[in-house]
């Protein structure tokens, strides 16, 4: 058998990033060479009904063992990483025995992981950290995920002296660009209840995430010399940032934390013509997410009435929804969850995700999807790491956690 951390450095070393704005899934071809190497590796495991759809979903089944009428258990994760950052020649390294100290990543482009900036770093004093080079990003989002669940399937299917009950695992393409759960097949996967392992440092629980949503605006504008431009121009540019100073300037990834909502801004393209600008829009809170999205086409239909109507389109389209109206039901899983990091020596936290995962969606698919950590910090970035005793701990919790699944009816 090969350690999970032999597993993750493999599983990161193909590039699967993925696209946005594509109609096929999966969206890059790239993801589909992972998941017939997952598929392979499954099938070696020993693991049955191993298949890979069309679209490039993996879906498995480890057998149960125990003859007592247990709930089937699943445990998701995804293989794509984000477009935020290349995914491209990964190349990582181990920093053993972390200090506390400045971690050079790449001395040429000077480019460093420090506590300064990461203050998170201090936590993982004397474990030692996966980094990247500082030119990709490493892609424990969520290939640390992957790695833990196959490490986890490869025990359990070599010591079936173990008692459980039927163990479903499933790997998803595009979860980055929000189309993970598009065409996961909940009734062929045959889980009643599962996990997403997409979360982020070790005894981290989640099953609150964001209500999401796309929102895009485009601004139409009038171009004209600007020696002639009085009461004829019309700068889709300047139309832009008025538009976006109609937003709550609190409301912002930068200032906010916790159940605290915000617009994002996260592209911006055009000139005076014609300018575009495609945020996301986030809250825990469905009556303040509702609010926002209304303020947001508020904010446009202010600026066609000054500016003419047509001046500004804008759309908003929901991604997901807060998983935790579907959860509450199935509480079960998050004593469970709990439980097992208690008895393998971690201290569980639940908190709420600031984003979403597969999970959110496949909740209100009729699969029951809480979140659980998976052990790298930084996601999307180059700073991105992930600590080896993190991910090394992780699979004995998720071991745990289907053993102590046996007691449930």
């Amino acid at each position: 058998m090969s350690s999970v951390i032999d597993k993750f450095l493999r599983y990161v070393s193909y590039d699967t990033q993925s696209k946005d704005e594509q109609e096929s899934i999966p969206s890059t071809e790239k993801q589909r060479v992972l998941a017939q190497l997952l598929a392979e590796e499954l099938k070696a495991m020993g693991a049955e009904e191993v298949r890979v759809s069309s679209s490039s979903y993996v879906y498995a089944v480890i057998p149960a063992t125990s003859s007592k009428k247990i709930p089937v258990l699943g445990f998701i994760s995804h293989m794509d990483t984000s477009p935020d950052a290349s995914g491209t020649n990964v190349t990582p390294r181990i920093v053993n025995n972390y200090d506390g100290g400045t971690i050079c990543l790449n001395q040429k482009e000077n480019i460093a992981l420090t506590p300064e900036e990461f203050p998170c770093l201090l936590r993982y004093i004397g474990q030692d950290l996966i980094v990247t080079d500082g030119t990709t990003l490493l892609g424990a989002d969520d290939k640390a995920g992957v790695a833990e669940i196959m490490a986890m399937a490869e025990y359990l299917l070599a010591h079936p002296e173990i008692p459980h009950g039927k163990v479903c695992i499933g790997f998803t393409p595009d979860e980055e660009v929000g189309r993970g759960a598009d065409d996961f097949d909940v009734k062929g996967f045959g889980a009643d209840v599962a996990y997403t392992v997409d979360g982020g440092a070790l005894g981290e629980i989640e099953y609150e995430n964001f209500n999401a949503a796309a929102g895009r605006v485009t601004i139409h504008g009038r171009g004209v010399h600007p020696g002639s431009a009085k009461n004829a121009m019309k700068n889709a540019i300047l139309m832009a940032m008025e538009f976006h100073r109609m937003l709550p300037v609190e409301q912002n990834p930068m200032f906010t934390e916790g159940y605290e909502g915000f617009y994002h801004l996260g592209e911006i393209q055009g000139d005076m013509v014609q300018t575009r600008m495609d945020y996301i829009i986030r809250d825990h809170s469905r009556e303040k997410f509702e609010a926002k999205k209304k303020l947001f086409l508020q904010a446009a239909d202010f600026l066609n009435e000054k500016y003419g109507e047509g001046t500004v389109e804008a759309v908003v389209k929901d991604s997901y929804y807060n998983m935790k109206e579907k959860i509450e039901p199935h509480m079960y899983l998050i004593d469970i969850a709990k439980k097992a990091m208690e008895e393998t020596g971690v201290s569980p936290a639940v908190v709420p995700i600031r984003g979403g995962t597969d999970g959110a969606r496949l909740s209100y698919m009729g699969l029951p999807c809480p979140n659980l950590c998976a052990g790298g910090e930084n996601f999307h970035g180059v700073h991105e790491f992930a600590s080896v005793q993190s991910l090394e701990k992780i699979v004995e919790i998720l071991i745990q956690i289907v053993k102590d699944f046996e007691a449930v009816e």
